[in-house]
């Protein structure tokens, strides 16, 4: 009896050694936001296996405790641990997104709803939905204030005009990225560069 319960045990404990437990994080957008939750999951005691925008993977079962500490000391960098689905799937349209604007030199060949379905796996018009639900904005809005914010920071950072910039962000011309710009943020991208940095 002892023997056949021994491989039982061990097959278990190499099961719970090598299932990797993937965290959701809300608001998560940026390398220096991988950082930070890299850094703060070391600090926890967690070994970090894989870091992406919006999702940690440790190989390791967290407990209730462990998971308070953690969502804690996101919460002091602006971060949140998630587990709902609803937000974990939003999450997941933020980043890509947030993907195809700020890293993506390859504009889209295809439409926004086809290229998130297929990213995602699901109907664009349960997505929609789902992101207005849990963000109180369209999909569309969310893109284009990630391509105006992006844009600010080419911007601010001076090595491109604003012809370099449109084609960076794949706008079909400076006006429409002006268009939208100004939408967004009240001000021309000239006046921007001239007022508002300093």
């Amino acid at each position: 009896m002892r023997y056949g319960n021994k491989p039982h045990i061990k097959r278990v404990s190499l099961r719970n050694k090598t299932s990797k437990v993937k965290l959701y994080i809300k608001n998560m957008v940026c390398r220096r936001c991988k950082m930070i939750v890299a850094r703060e999951l070391e600090n926890a005691g967690l070994y970090v296996s894989s870091i992406e925008l919006g999702v940690a993977e440790v190989p390791e079962f967290l407990s209730a405790e462990k998971r308070k500490e953690v969502h804690l000391s996101l919460l002091a960098w602006g971060l949140e641990l998630v587990a709902d689905r609803k937000t974990i799937l939003a999450e997941r349209i933020k980043h890509v997104i947030i993907e195809q604007v700020h890293f993506s030199t390859e504009p889209l060949t295809v439409n926004l709803s086809h290229f998130l379905s297929g990213k995602l796996n699901y109907d664009y018009t349960y997505l929609a939905n789902l992101f207005s639900d849990v963000y109180g904005t369209t999909i569309e809005k969310y893109m284009i204030a990630e391509k105006i914010e992006f844009a600010k920071k080419l911007i601010a950072v001076n090595d491109l005009n604003l012809t370099e910039i449109a084609d960076r962000l794949h706008y079909g011309s400076v006006s429409h990225l002006s268009a939208q710009f100004k939408k967004v943020t009240g001000h021309t991208p000239s006046f921007y560069k001239q007022v508002m940095i300093k």
